[in-house]
């Protein structure tokens, strides 16, 4: 197939307004001759070339963002074991005042997404991802100073507003780095950071916060800020020397490499380069797409779905535990989460299917919340945790490869995309919080109601991305006269 551009045009159809479907789409051998360095080589060097690359963007790339996003998720979820420890006593909080420090989180969080992914989208990786980290970092250090509910609230809008552009920041990074093969797994290994976390929280609860009370007369909850906080300055500081740039500009990479990162990706995009000129203007793309709103709506359900996690050890207490028995079993439901969302992830992009990829885990996400809030049992409660946790935390991590697969060029207008998605999301956490009032315990029904809420919204919109993408594939298949037996080698298309 030769470079050829595709114009889809309906203005008006019956007097209706429709939408106009424009891609360029090249074949590889087009996209290579882009490439002084690579447009002589052989198939056999390609393919070498191809594998070096990979991994040298595996063995630097993906430990340092899977490390920094650890501590990135670790900062957010602290609070609840602090809250065990006696941190809400402490500070003399009622039950509103938590909530709303867990709200204001999510507001600094909302404000920060859009600005700060674009101006990623034209800054150095390297140097602004670490620095953030380093921004959230000593302000975790300065929690142990807050004596009341106020200060509580500022502090966490603090470091909700420096961690905003981190999570849809390291998306925007996999997704222009790995071809669409590769990153619904990529993705799984470092959003699995947000399992181990999980993991390690509940392990670091039950060494700090059981065994330092009183080491220097601070409570432990306050040691588990600090020690957490100058770990995490740490990681920013090494980041600042291992995390890549973008393909065109990473240093430890010659001109060869460079060139292939470049080409892998094209390859993957159809042709469709990243760059765009003005950074609104991929915003105001990313606007007019309906991908966009669908992902939204997406990426909002699933994180619904999981707003247990800011309360799950509040949530295991109620199986009846003593305090350090509570921080240890967080560990398993996670575990598995992490081998489930990897294992998922590794077969969607091996077969390039995403719907019902999510669509399986979320109905058995569904099933374990119906577990939780409908028997005392401890076994079936737990099972139904892990169902839950591996269901939705799989189901986000593969909303994330599916939006930059389907929108996965200009880099602004993806950028625009994950950000105005992960803001809209973050919305949920505004009212989630009430949904799990003590007065709700053993069962939380409120809080599973809503979960139950966004397993559903989360399965009727992937329904609807679908429908979209067939709707479109079936007019790039009119507009390029191709049919099944043609004999017509097919462009571009739309992976659902």
């Amino acid at each position: 197939m030769t470079a050829s551009t595709v114009l889809v045009d309906e203005t008006v159809k019956n007097g209706v307004q429709t939408e106009q479907v424009e891609t360029t789409f090249l074949s590889a051998s087009d996209i290579r001759q882009r490439f002084d360095t690579l447009k002589d080589l052989s198939d056999e060097q390609m393919t070498a070339l191809n594998k070096k690359v990979v991994k040298k963007i595996d063995w630097r790339l993906m430990p340092c963002i899977t490390v920094m996003f650890l501590m990135n998720y670790l900062d957010r979820i602290n609070v609840s074991n602090a809250r065990l420890a006696g941190l809400q006593e402490d500070l003399h909080m009622s039950d509103t005042i938590w909530n709303a420090g867990i709200s204001t989180f999510y507001v600094g969080y909302l404000i920060g997404q859009l600005p700060g992914n674009l101006w990623l989208a034209k800054a150095n990786p390297s140097k602004l991802l670490p620095a953030i980290m380093l921004a959230w970092s000593i302000a975790t250090i300065c929690m142990p100073a807050m004596t009341n509910g106020a200060g509580f609230c500022v502090i966490r809008f603090v470091i909700g507003f420096c961690e905003a552009p981190f999570f849809p920041g390291i998306t925007l990074m996999t997704s222009s780095w790995y071809n669409k093969e590769e990153n619904p797994t990529r993705m799984a290994i470092w959003h699995a950071g947000n399992t181990i976390s999980n993991i390690i929280s509940g392990f670091l609860a039950a060494g700090i916060l059981e065994n330092m009370d009183g080491v220097a007369g601070l409570h432990a909850w306050k040691w588990f800020f600090i020690i957490e906080g100058a770990v995490s300055i740490l990681v920013a500081l090494v980041a600042f020397f291992v995390l890549p740039d973008w393909p065109h500009n990473t240093k430890f990479l010659s001109e060869e490499e460079k060139e292939m990162a470049q080409y892998r990706i094209l390859v993957s995009n159809g042709g469709r380069d990243e760059n765009i000129t003005g950074t609104w203007d991929g915003v105001k793309e990313a606007v007019k797409d309906p991908f966009t709103w669908f992902f939204c709506g997406m990426h909002f359900a699933l994180i619904t779905a999981q707003s247990f996690k800011d309360f799950f050890p509040s949530i295991l207490k109620t199986f009846g535990f003593d305090k350090m028995t509570t921080y240890l079993v967080q560990a398993p439901p996670y575990a598995i989460a992490y081998a489930s969302a990897c294992l998922i992830a590794w077969s969607s992009g091996k077969y390039q299917e995403s719907c019902y990829h999510i669509v399986v885990p979320i109905i058995s996400s569904a099933v374990g919340c119906a577990m939780l809030i409908s028997t005392l049992n401890l076994g079936a409660r737990y099972f139904g945790l892990i169902l839950l946790i591996s269901g939705t935390y799989s189901g986000l991590n593969l909303q994330l490869s599916w939006e930059t697969t389907l929108v996965p060029a200009p880099k602004s207008k993806k950028a625009a995309l994950i950000a105005i998605a992960n803001c809209v999301s973050q919305t949920s956490h505004w009212f989630s919080p009430y949904f799990f009032p003590t007065s709700q315990e053993p069962f939380y029904r409120m809080g599973g109601g809503l979960i139950l809420f966004g397993c559903v919204m989360t399965v009727l919109l992937c329904f609807g991305i679908v429908w979209r993408a067939k709707k479109l594939n079936k007019k790039l298949d009119e507009a390029e006269g191709y049919s099944a037996g043609s004999g017509y080698e097919k462009g571009w298309r739309y992976v659902y």
